[in-house]
C-alpha cells in the first residue's frame, strides 16, 4: 500500500469509530429508557440496597437486651426482691411473667414466652443471713446460644454487687467477695452452646421459604409468557381450583425437602429431634402453604418472570434478617420485631426449634401455629382476588 493511500484511510477509520460510539450511546439510551419504564425493576435496584442499609444499620444487634424473663420466687423478702431488681437493672432481663410452680415455668419456656426463668428457693434469705451462700437458679433457653450467652455473662457480672445496698449494719460482712449467694446457670436444650443446633433447624424454614416463594411466584407469569393462559382460562375451572391445583405439587416438593434436611441434620450434624414428628410435619405443611400462598399472590402482581423473582427476593431478604435466623430476635428494636412478627418464617423458626430441641407440643405452639394459619388464609384470599383481576 502506498504512502498516499494511508492518510485517506484515517478519516474513514475515525468516521467508523464515531458511528460505533453513536450506536453504543443509542443502545445505552434505549436500555435506560426501558429500565425507567420497568418500574418494579427500577424500584428493586434502589429498594434492595436501601433495605439492606436500613436493616443492618438500625435493626440488627448482636447484643440483645430486654429478653423475656419469668420469676419463680418462693421467697418474697426485701433481699430477694433487691436481687431480682439487680438482675433487671442489667437491661438483659425483662420480667414479664410470674411462674406459679416449676411446671408453669417449664411451660413458659417451651412455649417461647420466656427465654429465662429466675428461681429463688424458699429459704433464700434465712440461709443468706447465716452466711451459707444459698443458690439462685437461672434457667436459660439456650436454643439461641448468642442471646443466652450474652445475658448470662451480664447476670454473672451483676451477681457480685447485687445486694451491696441491702447488706449493711450487722450484715455488712456478707458484702465482701465472693457474692453472698451462688448464681447457678442451667442452659437447657443446648448446654454446650453449639451453633449448629440453632442454625440447622432454622435452615428448614429458610430453604422452604426461598424455594416455595420462587416456584409459585413464577407459576402465573410463566403461563402468561408461554401463551398457555388462554387455554387454561378456557377450561371449566374456578380461580380457587386453579390456585389449589398449582400449589399442591409444591406441597409434596416441600415435604421432600423437609425430610431430606431432617435426615441430614440427624445423621450428619447430630442435631436431635426431641419432639414428635406428628407435631412437626403438620405445622411444616402449614408453613409451606403460607409461603405458597404468598408466592402465588406475587405471581399475580408481577408482569413477567424477572419481576416475580425480584419480588421474592424483596420478601426473602427481610425474612432472613428479621426472623431470628441469623441474629437474635429480641436484639432488634421494637418496630423491627413488629415487622418480624408479620413474617411466616419468624413463627416457623420458633416452631421447628421448639419441637426439635425442646420437645414442645401443639399446646405450647398454639400462638405461632395460629399466626401461620391466619397468614395463610389472608394470603390465599388475596391471591384469589388478584387472580380474578388478572382474568378480567
Amino acid at each position: 500500500m502506498s504512502d498516499a493511500a494511508r492518510p485517506a484511510e484515517q478519516p474513514a477509520r475515525r468516521r467508523g469509530f464515531a458511528q460505533a460510539w453513536r450506536r453504543i450511546v443509542a443502545m445505552f439510551v434505549k436500555e435506560f429508557i426501558q429500565l425507567r419504564r420497568d418500574r418494579p425493576t427500577f424500584a428493586m435496584i434502589v429498594g434492595i440496597p436501601l433495605m439492606q442499609l436500613l436493616l443492618f444499620g438500625y435493626a440488627i444487634n448482636t447484643d440483645p437486651k430486654h429478653l423475656p424473663t419469668a420469676i419463680l420466687s418462693y421467697d418474697d423478702s426485701a433481699i430477694a426482691r433487691a436481687m431480682i431488681g439487680a438482675l433487671r437493672a442489667t437491661d438483659y432481663f425483662d420480667i414479664r411473667y410470674v411462674a406459679h410452680g416449676e411446671a408453669d415455668a417449664n411451660r413458659l419456656i417451651k412455649s417461647n414466652k420466656a427465654q429465662f426463668v429466675i428461681q429463688i428457693p424458699p429459704d433464700f434469705t434465712r440461709r443468706l443471713v447465716r452466711g451459707e451462700r444459698p443458690a439462685v437458679l437461672l434457667i436459660a433457653d439456650a436454643t439461641d446460644p448468642t442471646a443466652a450467652s450474652v445475658a448470662i455473662s451480664g447476670a454473672l457480672g451483676a451477681a457480685a454487687q447485687a445486694l451491696d445496698r441491702e447488706l449493711t449494719g450487722p450484715l455488712a460482712f456478707l458484702a465482701q467477695n465472693p457474692a453472698p449467694f451462688d448464681l447457678q446457670v442451667q442452659r437447657r436444650y443446648n448446654p454446650a452452646g453449639e451453633a449448629r443446633r440453632n442454625i440447622v433447624p432454622g435452615l428448614i424454614g429458610t430453604i422452604l421459604t426461598m424455594t416455595m416463594l420462587i416456584y409459585t411466584a413464577l407459576s402465573v407469569t410463566r403461563e402468561i409468557e408461554r401463551g398457555t393462559m388462554e387455554a387454561l382460562l378456557a377450561m371449566p375451572v374456578t380461580p380457587t381450583e386453579i390456585m389449589l391445583g398449582k400449589i399442591t405439587p409444591y406441597v409434596l416438593v416441600g415435604g421432600v425437602q423437609m425430610a431430606t434436611i431432617l435426615i441430614v441434620a440427624s445423621l450428619l450434624f447430630r442435631v436431635p429431634i426431641v419432639g414428635s414428628l406428628g407435631v412437626l410435619v403438620p405445622l411444616t405443611l402449614l408453613f409451606i402453604l403460607a409461603n405458597l400462598s404468598l408466592g402465588y399472590t406475587l405471581s399475580t402482581i408481577a408482569a413477567n418472570q424477572l419481576q416475580a423473582i425480584q419480588m421474592t427476593f424483596f420478601i426473602f431478604l427481610p425474612s432472613m434478617l428479621l426472623s431470628g435466623f441469623l441474629f437474635p430476635f429480641y436484639g432488634m428494636p421494637v418496630w423491627a420485631q413488629y415487622i418480624g412478627e408479620a413474617l411466616p418464617l419468624t413463627h416457623y423458626l420458633r416452631i421447628v426449634r421448639s419441637v426439635m430441641l425442646k420437645g414442645s407440643g401443639f399446646s405450647d405452639l398454639a400462638t405461632d401455629a395460629g399466626a401461620l394459619a391466619v397468614f395463610t388464609l389472608a394470603a390465599m384470599s388475596v391471591a384469589v382476588m388478584r387472580f380474578r383481576q388478572t382474568l378480567d
